[in-house]
């Protein structure tokens, strides 16, 4: 990921035993410092593209795609806003399984949970919307359908538990997404956005330098 090239550096006291000095210091990559679309854009949505994640699709292959390079691999996170990639991205569909199945082993097919299907009247109007979780039981609360000529799998219908986790990970799958002609002006923000504003710790637009406490408490 070319993300942490673009973050600038940070010249921290050395606590390595090999130092020669009590004021010598490593170079590091400041990664307090971290891209984001800006807030007043967030909700521009010409900005962004609606994207569905293939299976087994990574940010990386993603970014080749729309980008033409995976190095932009961040631009799809930042973008999309995801944080934390092991939680946020869709797993293969063959991953979903291993980690159903680790889950709830012989109960995989059990049923985890209850849904509405999706009534409608003679006129076409609807009646019950679908996927509302509900008890097995359930009828339609309503004196004016006809609910003696329907059966109770056409009211509800039981998620098993491995379904349950395949419709979990498949939400994970519509991302929004900075459109490509935008992508050079992204880029472009970020970096003056990373650079160091002056102040007791500046070095260069790209390095600042924390205290040495050795040095003020010897």
């Amino acid at each position: 990921m070319s993300y942490f090239r673009e973050l600038p550096n940070l010249e921290y006291q050395s606590f390595l035993s090999s130092r020669q000095a009590s004021d010598e210091y490593v170079v590091v990559k400041n990664i307090f410092r971290r891209a984001k679309i800006r807030d007043d854009l967030q909700s521009v949505f010409t900005l962004f593209d609606k994207y569905q994640i293939v299976d087994g699709a990574r940010p990386d292959t993603v970014a080749e795609e729309l980008y033409g390079s995976s190095q932009y691999d961040w631009v799809v996170l930042v973008s999309s806003g995801i944080t934390r990639v092991r939680d946020q991205w869709p797993l293969s569909d063959k991953d979903v399984y291993n980690y159903a199945e680790s889950i709830y082993g012989a109960s995989l097919n059990d049923i985890h949970h209850y849904e509405t299907q999706e009534i409608k009247d003679s006129k076409g109007r609807l009646i019950l919307p679908a996927g509302k979780i509900v008890d097995s039981t359930f009828t339609i609360p309503n004196p004016n359908i006809p609910t003696q000529n329907l059966t109770q799998s056409q009211v509800v219908s039981g998620i098993s538990n491995y379904e349950y986790e395949v419709e979990k990970n498949n939400k994970k799958r519509g991302i929004y997404v900075l459109k490509k002609i935008y992508l050079q002006q992204f880029i472009s923000d970020m970096r003056k956005a990373m650079t160091y504003d002056k102040s007791s710790q500046y070095v260069n637009p790209n390095l600042i330098r924390t205290e040495n406490t050795r040095a003020s408490n010897p």
